[in-house]
Formats: C-alpha cells, sequence, structure tokens
C-alpha cells in the first residue's frame, strides 16, 4: 500500500521552520500567533468529531498544550497544519474512547457541514413539508454519522469537511494512503444508502 509522503524542512518553508524554533525555544509571542493561527481549525475539526462545542474547547487546550510539549521533536515530517491535525485526532480518539467506556452516546455535528456546504434541500422556498422533510433528512445524516466506527467518520470529515488531501489524512490517521481510501469508501456508501432512502421518502411529502 502506498504510504503518505514523507515532507521535508524544505516542503515546509521558513517561514513555519522559524515559528516552529521560535516556540520550541518558548517565545511566548510565536506560541501565541501559532495558536491564533490554528485554533479555529482545531476547534471545529473537535466540533465535527466529538459533537460538543464545550467538550471541543477544552479539548482544543489539550491540544495545543501537546503541541508546545512536542513542537522540539517536529522535523518537517508534514506541513505543520497537518502535524496539527494529527495530535487533534488522536487526542480526540483519546476521548471517544473515554466516553465509549462510560457508554456515553457518541455524536457528530452536522452545523459545520451545512455551514460549508449549504442546507442539504435547497432551491424553492421551503413550506411547512418541506422544513420537515429537510430536518428528518438531517435527522437520518446524523445518525447515520453515529453509526460510522470513529476512524470513518474522522476520515469523512478530514476529507469532505476540511479538505485535506489523501496524504495529509493518512498522515493524520498514521495509515496507508489505501486504508484512508478504503474508510472513505464504506464512510461512503454507508451516507449514501441514508440519503438515498431519505430523499426518497421527501419524494414522497
Amino acid at each position: 500500500m502506498k504510504q503518505a509522503r514523507a515532507v521535508g524542512w524544505s516542503d515546509v518553508g521558513e517561514r513555519e521552520a522559524s515559528v516552529v524554533q521560535l516556540c520550541a525555544a518558548g517565545d511566548e509571542i510565536a506560541c501565541a500567533d501559532l495558536v491564533a493561527e490554528h485554533q479555529r481549525m482545531v476547534v471545529q475539526l473537535a466540533v465535527n468529531l466529538l459533537g460538543d462545542r464545550d467538550e471541543a474547547l477544552d479539548l482544543s487546550q489539550e491540544v495545543f498544550l501537546r503541541v508546545f510539549r512536542t513542537i522540539h521533536r517536529f522535523r518537517g515530517q508534514s506541513s505543520l497544519r497537518t502535524w496539527i491535525y494529527r495530535i487533534a485526532v488522536n487526542q480526540a480518539r483519546n476521548r471517544h474512547r473515554f466516553w465509549r467506556r462510560r457508554h456515553r452516546a457518541d455524536q457528530v455535528s452536522l452545523d459545520a457541514h451545512v455551514a460549508a456546504h449549504g442546507e442539504f434541500l435547497s432551491g424553492r422556498e421551503a413550506g411547512p413539508d418541506r422544513v420537515l422533510a429537510q430536518k428528518e433528512l438531517a435527522a437520518r445524516l446524523q445518525r447515520a454519522l453515529d453509526g460510522l466506527p470513529f476512524d470513518q467518520r474522522t476520515a469523512i470529515v478530514l476529507r469532505e469537511i476540511d479538505g485535506l488531501s489523501y496524504d495529509e489524512i493518512a498522515y493524520s490517521l498514521g495509515v496507508a494512503v489505501g486504508t484512508v481510501k478504503s474508510r472513505l469508501t464504506r464512510a461512503r456508501q454507508a451516507l449514501r444508502l441514508e440519503l438515498r432512502e431519505a430523499r426518497t421518502a421527501w419524494r414522497t411529502v
């Protein structure tokens, strides 16, 4: 299977290398700048994976603590953004496992998807029946996402919402590119089936 391509320092660029070096040296301004640049990305990813904004904000703090504890080990093996994604995914996975041990229902928020891609049903003015059908469709997709294994859900979020490449997702998840494609295929099949059934029901409204 194809592995994700390693990125070297020459690919990372002087600015990113400088940021890494300053943060590793404990430069407070550089650390604050790094957080300001990447925090929204981390929080939104956590919301999409955990479905709870308060949990996402709490997780983002853990992510950046981890970033600053380990940034001295960063050697340009990926872009800095992708490296932070990897840390965020690992922290979210740990949180998800913690929840599962306590039988908490894991959720995925559709708010970010709607904000990024628009409403699932659009076009003509929505009457009461269409609004109801739209809510039913969102609920069906929610259930489909809830039913996906965490790694499939993560792959679909990173690809369809965050727009990462296969190589970036592979690095973020610590798996081969082929594994990413396989997870995406299975996740899309499950979501497509749910969407097809929902649209069939909507057409009868």
